[in-house]
């Protein structure tokens, strides 16, 4: 029987650092009899020698598309739209798993193809809970962005903000905004930013409240609210009172009443500047922030609310990538926890987390329109 191969590919989207697969897991899975194929990279945050030094056999960029189709191709964020049927097994994030916009195109291409998606966001145990995630760096980003962003408003107002620098590591991103709300806190008066963060309970609250935390936000002004606080339902008051407001709820599939409005922003005492939505999903029916419709990027951080409103600048920082900020810590901690999951592609059986993404994969085929049942 023929060694398991799995291609690594490389990421397409702008400003993508982060992989997947770190060269410590990759040297796993070579260990462990698989075979490793590896593209060539500039972006991602580890070097090609890394990988090489490992034992992974080095291809050049966009090969995937060519390789066998018994090969699994691993990689981060979504395909390319470009309409072309997907005949290999995929592990990725392609975001059409929620009815997202576009969802059918994006998830037919598969079908079309003969191919399989097993979507890294609907990788589950047995206790139903995701296997490898994100979230503690995305809400540690989010913060670095929603801070910068308030800092900017104060030292340039009437001043779009330019693109964000890149950092090596999460230290470097922390000492950047310390030394940024420093500078800013003069201007505000002395005080620093009122921040209030929905869903401080889990991996993602607690990263935005270590980076808050971290750079030297007295805890005193941070608002850490969770299910118990919101669950008689918004908009809040204390939202639109607070000069940040950081949110890291996940979206799931019930409708969440919303956290703000542009009813409860039309207010006097408005002190609310920006807005990090780091669930980002603008175009979900679910959003409970539903006062911004486009995604930031990081060349261009923040997008205005979607109406004019008076009194302070009110931006939206909406980016779907945060964790790429702090890409090696945050990649060394994805991988080392999606590669319990990988070192048992080579046995698949009839259960576990590979059957179980197949059957989300199949459940989301039957909902395209016309049908399917065989995926």
């Amino acid at each position: 029987m023929s060694p398991t191969t799995i291609h690594l590919r490389s990421e397409t989207k702008p400003l993508e650092r982060r992989s997947p697969l770190s060269p410590a897991s990759a040297k796993a899975l070579v260990e462990a009899g698989f075979l490793l194929r590896v593209e060539r990279c500039r972006d991602r945050i580890y070097g090609d020698d890394e990988y090489e030094a490992i034992g992974a056999e080095m291809v050049p960029a966009g090969s995937w598309v060519d390789a066998p189709r018994e090969h699994i191709i691993l990689g981060l964020k979504e395909l390319s739209e470009d309409g072309s049927p997907l005949p290999h097994t995929y592990i990725h994030f392609q975001h059409c798993f929620k009815n997202q916009e576009g969802w059918a195109a994006s998830l037919s291409r598969f079908v079309r193809g003969g191919g399989m998606l097993y979507d890294l966001e609907f990788l589950t145990g047995e206790d139903g809970r995701r296997v490898a995630a994100f979230g503690y760096w995305a809400g540690y980003a989010g913060a670095a962005l929603a801070l910068i962003a308030w800092a900017h408003q104060l030292l340039h107002p009437g001043i779009a903000q330019g693109r964000v620098p890149r950092f090596d590591s999460a230290l470097a991103l922390a000492d950047h905004v310390k030394s940024t709300i420093e500078a800013s806190i003069d201007t505000n008066g002395g005080q620093y930013p009122r921040i209030i963060i929905i869903g401080a309970l889990g991996r993602c609250g607690k990263g935005a409240l270590d980076f808050c935390l971290g750079v030297g936000i007295p805890r005193e002004y941070i608002l850490e609210w969770d299910m118990k606080e919101t669950s008689h339902g918004g908009p809040f008051p204390e939202v639109v009172a607070s000069d940040v407001f950081i949110n890291c709820v996940y979206l799931g599939p019930t409708r969440i009443p919303p956290f703000v409005t542009f009813d409860s922003l039309t207010t006097p005492e408005r002190r609310l500047r920006v807005i990090c939505d780091v669930s980002c999903d603008p175009n979900s029916e679910n959003n409970p922030i539903p006062v911004y419709s486009s995604y930031s990027s990081f060349d261009s951080p923040t997008v205005p609310i979607s109406q004019k409103l008076d009194g302070p600048e009110l931006r939206v920082v909406a980016i779907d990538h945060l964790p790429t900020l702090v890409a090696r810590e945050a990649s060394d901690e994805y991988s080392r926890l999606l590669l319990p999951s990988l070192l048992t592609l080579n046995r698949r059986e009839s259960e576990g987390v590979w059957v179980r993404a197949e059957h989300t994969f199949a459940e989301k085929v039957r909902e395209l329109p016309g049908g399917s049942s065989s995926v």
